[in-house]
């Protein structure tokens, strides 16, 4: 009799974080940021209770263990995205207590940039698919690492 197929599967896991930041650019003048950004370039900055959503796969689609029935570990997983995204970002101003964002504008664009970093250095190689970050229900960033754009 020949063994069972393989079973693929992809597996999602969402976090809720909140943090606050100014869209704000260096190279830019304070009138510049100000049309660029608008309201988002407030001085004080302003808040989001971000959702960040991963998709973990390999070669689009991760083996079901035989063993454990699961394709990660998901305490694993719930500590790695403590450590990549929880900590450095949960409850903080992006642009003051995050080095990241020192030299780099907090949009969703680059959080989503940061989370994928973060993830990557913890993760087993291969497995992060893609990282979504829900600024508001109506703007959200999907990011799948070092893409490129070919002229």
């Amino acid at each position: 009799m020949a063994p069972p197929a393989a079973r693929l599967a992809r597996l999602s896991r969402t976090v809720c974080f909140s943090a606050c930041h100014r869209l704000h650019s260096k190279s830019l003048s304070d009138e510049e940021n100000l049309k660029l950004f608008g309201k988002c370039n407030n001085p004080n900055g302003h808040g989001h209770n971000y959702k960040a959503r991963l998709l973990i796969s390999l070669l689009f689609s991760l083996q079901i263990d035989p063993v454990s029935g699961m394709v990660i570990n998901l305490t694993d997983l719930k500590e790695c995205m403590q450590e990549a995204i929880m900590e450095p970002l949960d409850h903080k101003n992006l642009d003051k207590d995050v080095p990241y964002f020192a030299e780099v504008v907090s949009t969703t664009e680059n959080v989503a940039v940061f989370i994928w970093e973060n993830l990557k250095k913890l993760l087993p190689m291969g497995i992060l698919y893609k990282v979504k970050v829900y600024e508001t229900d109506q703007n959200i960033v999907v990011y799948k690492g070092e893409e490129t754009i070919s002229e």
